[in-house]
């Protein structure tokens, strides 16, 4: 533990609770770089330094892919951070199996997240065996189109609908000197969107078909092959994007030099980083304008078990604080993304927040692949999309590829 000093720890004793007058520095790892996201990572980084303890930031640059694999590593090699992010689901499923990560049912007992977090999946995705090992802190949703309303102007074509819309418009995009459609070059994004596609124009119960029950037959069939399809429409529109990371994509979107954007909502951030206004700078379409649905994957933070017993106390105040109702608004704001309280306001949400929110409440929601796919069947559906979208792979050797992952997958 740093140091502070006396008159530090005078005024901590005065203004924070007596549980918490030992406090510490705990280093949180994540991987939210951008410029949205660090304003996100601020507000929790504010709350958690109220509390009289101090966030140590251990921001990875990249994604979750560059990250977690730097991340687990430290945990297994015996240098644990305080608290790390992954996407609740199974990505820190072995850690917890093999006794590295810290029960929090204590915590959540006694703040009874399992009445106040919504939907209760979220929780469910953070127990093994009956614990709980993580706090969720959002409800991120992969399923928005993204779509710049100047760039359609440009070309002269009224900002699409739907999928199909979009896909209409591409040449007069191109015409323009537009990038129909920004993907970036990580493999997880091209993945992703595949999957935004299965769901919006396969339909929930194929879906569920393909990742839940991992029917290699239905990966196989008709119905996939349409997705396949369209998958090869978005690479080709997506052909010129010329960037890595997600967030450069999302700024070839504010910037018109691209029509439109797969990605999740946590692409809000960054048009609202932008000074840019939903419904007049830009269009989001929840389910690519198809279908109203969105998942319930997003982000949580496990706690590695620590030697360090004021830190181990810090880590049960910082669980705390990340489900705090003030914490929840001023985080998922910024953030772009939904609480996982059901019982906070969020009066100052915008028209794609309100949307999503709309969505959320009559319950037209799924399960995400994070939580539906081991991490190791996750990695190798990323490595088809990634060679798909970069090469000139036939959609039928891509199809039988992808059937023979769901055939495999745990």
């Amino acid at each position: 533990m740093n140091i502070r000093s006396f008159a530090a720890m005078l005024a901590a004793s005065v203004i924070i609770p007596f549980s918490a007058a030992q406090a510490t520095d705990l280093e949180v790892t994540h991987w939210w770089t951008s410029g949205g996201e660090a304003a996100a990572v601020a507000e929790l980084a504010k709350a958690f330094d109220a509390t009289g303890n101090k966030w140590v930031d251990g921001a990875i640059a990249g994604s979750g892919g560059t990250a977690r694999p730097i991340m687990i590593s430290r945990i297994t090699g015996g240098d644990p951070m305080g608290a790390t992010q992954f996407n609740h689901g199974r990505q820190a499923e072995e850690l917890v199996q093999a006794g590295l990560m810290r029960d929090l049912t204590d915590v959540a007992t006694a703040e009874h997240w399992k009445d106040i977090v919504r939907p209760s999946n979220l929780l469910d995705s953070c127990t093994i065996d009956g614990k709980i090992y993580c706090a969720p802190v959002n409800i991120h949703s992969w399923q928005w189109l993204w779509l710049s309303n100047a760039a359609f102007k440009k070309a002269g074509v009224e900002v699409p609908k739907n999928w199909d819309e979009l896909v209409a418009a591409a040449p007069a995009l191109e015409k323009a000197g537009i990038v129909p459609l920004a993907v970036g070059g990580q493999a997880w994004q091209s993945a992703g969107a595949f999957d935004v596609l299965l769901l919006a124009l396969a339909g929930k119960d194929t879906f569920y078909k393909v990742y839940k029950d991992k029917d290699a037959e239905v990966a196989a069939g008709p119905e996939i092959a349409k997705v396949f399809k369209a998958a090869d429409d978005a690479r080709k529109m997506s052909k010129g994007t010329n960037v890595q990371d997600w967030n450069q994509a999302t700024n070839m979107v504010i910037t018109g030099k691209a029509g439109g954007q797969i990605m999740g909502d946590w692409a809000q951030g960054e048009f609202q980083l932008a000074g840019q206004k939903a419904g007049v700078d830009y269009t989001c379409l929840p389910g690519l304008g198809v279908t109203d649905m969105i998942a319930t994957g997003g982000d949580a933070f496990y706690f590695p078990l620590l030697k360090d017993e004021e830190k181990s106390k810090a880590q049960a105040v910082l669980a705390k604080t990340l489900l705090d109702p003030k914490t929840q608004v001023a985080f998922n704001l910024k953030k772009g993304s939904l609480p996982v309280r059901g019982d906070v306001d969020l009066g100052a949400a915008n028209d794609c927040m309100k949307k999503g929110l709309d969505i959320l409440a009559k319950g037209n929601v799924v399960e995400w692949t994070d939580q539906l796919l081991s991490a190791d069947s996750q990695k190798q559906k990323e490595d088809l999309f990634s060679e798909f979208f970069s090469t000139a792979m036939t959609v039928e050797d891509a199809q039988k590829r992808f059937a023979g992952i769901i055939g495999s997958a745990d």
